[in-house]
């Protein structure tokens, strides 16, 4: 009986319950709602499907929430795939051609797909219709096939990876989400612990809030570690039993990890400080330069913790400071 309970209480998928279902729900990014609002509002009036929308921004920021928002909002069915997972021009060609008008797609990480599955999605976005080449040699001919009307919703986390013709063909607009504040993040935690059925102590949710990185998948990952650690420990959700998982967890104040802390004290303790180039970084952390890039430097860099030059990444004042070390004589000045 007990464990028919927890089942009912504690969703399979927590993930996607605590994804926002209406515009409300949605903290934060207020651009970007208010112009997909009116997107949608005028293309209800007009009868018409949405134009195609491209969400751009670091990983975990609300681009898919986004995505099934709209679709909700205009009701129509969305059908989600993403980059990787369209290999060859059919399968771009079996989604298409199995839509029903005013369907929505979604390609999330659409960097990734290839330049051939492009090529035959620029006619598809543009013109409404799918050019598929028959044969091979002076034999091949082109089929074209009309295609109902659709609306494209598309994310990335590296839109410079993503071609101009195609970026062009966006026409519904190109987003950029924005990282959060420390108060945007208390308010979807709040909301969070309701939904996972966890009493968290008044204000005791901004010590998770100011070591998130300014990202609600992370406050999200925080906090049900740290319902996990009360309930092991038979704690209360407080500041205190927050400040312990994070240590735990190797989150210091400034929401820096282990791997973070390792980047700084590697510039700092074998290349003085910087410059160093993002390959030898990544050979001497052993870690992939992609990483770096997409996981460490985001959130350092808006910390003012390292700066990028021509010659490679630099330390700031900022992050001598935070690590307890000394900075060279010419950052001493800049710390005053």
């Amino acid at each position: 009986m007990s464990s028919k309970k927890n089942e009912k209480e504690t969703p399979a998928f927590l993930d996607t319950e605590l994804r926002p279902t209406a515009w409300p729900e949605y903290v934060g990014q207020q651009a970007v709602k208010d112009n997909l609002k009116i997107l949608i509002q005028a293309a209800t009036e007009r009868g018409t499907s949405p134009e195609h929308v491209l969400f751009y921004g670091p990983p975990g920021l609300g681009k898919t929430t986004l995505a099934h928002l709209v679709a909700k909002e205009t009701g129509r069915a969305m059908k989600i795939t993403s980059g990787p997972a369209i290999e060859r021009v059919g399968d771009l060609a079996s989604i298409l051609t199995n839509l029903s008008p005013g369907d929505i797609i979604f390609i999330d990480e659409i960097h990734r797909l290839n330049k051939a599955i492009e090529e035959v999605l620029y006619p598809a976005m543009e013109s409404g219709v799918l050019d598929i080449i028959i044969g091979k040699g002076p034999s091949a001919r082109t089929l074209q096939l009309e295609l109902p009307s659709f609306t494209l919703l598309a994310a990335t986390t590296r839109v410079a990876m993503i071609s101009s013709p195609l970026r062009s063909r966006f026409s519904g607009g190109v987003f950029r989400l924005e990282f959060y504040t420390e108060e945007e993040l208390a308010l979807i935690l709040r909301r969070s612990a309701k939904i996972i059925g966890v009493e968290i102590e008044s204000g005791a949710e901004k010590e998770i809030a100011r070591r998130s990185r300014f990202t609600p998948r992370i406050a999200n990952y925080l906090l049900k570690r740290a319902r996990d650690f009360a309930q092991v420990e038979r704690k209360k959700l407080d500041k205190t039993t927050i400040n312990e998982t994070l240590k735990l967890l190797g989150i210091d104040e400034k929401g820096l990890s282990p791997s973070d802390r390792k980047l700084l004290e590697i510039v700092a303790d074998k290349f003085g400080g910087g410059p160093v180039g993002l390959s030898t970084l990544a050979a001497a952390l052993s870690e992939e330069e992609a990483t770096i890039e997409e996981f460490n430097e985001p959130y350092l860099l808006q910390l003012g913790f390292i700066e990028r030059s021509p010659r490679g990444r630099v330390l700031t004042p900022h992050a001598y400071k935070h690590l307890g070390k000394t900075p060279p004589a010419n950052l001493q000045k800049k710390l005053l």
